[in-house]
């Protein structure tokens, strides 16, 4: 019973979405692969890699990256912000163009 008092009380405030059990497993998936290629890099530079060979696999992650963050913003919209605009809560419009904003400097 601690626990969970404890838990609450840690996420007062905190934001959650919930995600399918699919959804989090491709999300997972492909962190994972980000993962490997980091490791990746961080052996070509143990290695003493070729600067150019190293540049290509830092892009393909930036690459990753990206098309994580696309899946993600595109679940959120169709999820957490069409729900709340249902709802009456035009705030979180608001919210996403703020977070665009920052994601495009």
């Amino acid at each position: 019973m601690q626990m969970a008092e404890d838990k609450e009380m840690a996420c007062e405030g905190c934001r959650h979405t919930e995600r399918t059990e699919r959804e989090r497993s491709n999300l997972m998936k492909r962190l994972r692969t980000i993962e490997g290629q980091i490791r990746g890099i961080e052996k070509m530079v143990e290695n003493d890699a070729y600067c150019p060979d190293i540049v290509m696999q830092v892009s393909a992650v930036s690459n990753a990256l990206n098309s994580f963050n696309k899946l993600l913003l595109a679940a959120h919209i169709h999820g957490c912000v069409t729900e709340d605009i249902k709802e009456g809560k035009d705030d979180k419009v608001d919210e996403l163009c703020t977070m665009l904003q920052k994601l495009m400097k």
